[in-house]
């Protein structure tokens, strides 16, 4: 079984994993950035351009979603009229303070 409170753990032990997590996101996530850069910058095209494409890329984006959401209703109005029917009350006690 795992002690909860080791006693041979010391504060440079946590302070090392937490470096090393800090790290691999930091890795992660300049990565996703200089995907997302290349994408939305990418040098070939111009700024108009690029932002035209990402515009069309969202597009495409929630027009899947729209296509995927309908078919669910479809399936299940039942259900679907529940869910909406509570989020509307959620929306109406949060709007009503």
């Amino acid at each position: 079984m795992t002690d909860i409170n080791p006693t041979d753990l010391s504060a440079e032990d946590i302070l090392d994993d937490a470096d090393e997590r800090r790290a691999r996101l930091d890795r992660a996530g300049d990565l996703w950035m200089a995907d997302a850069e290349g994408r939305s910058f990418a040098r070939d095209q111009g700024l108009r351009q690029a932002l035209r494409s990402d515009i069309e890329t969202g597009r495409d984006w929630a027009r899947e979603r729209a296509v995927l959401a309908r078919a669910r209703i479809e399936e299940k109005p039942l259900k679907a009229t529940v869910y909406a029917l509570g989020v509307g009350v959620l929306i109406g006690l949060l709007l009503r303070r």
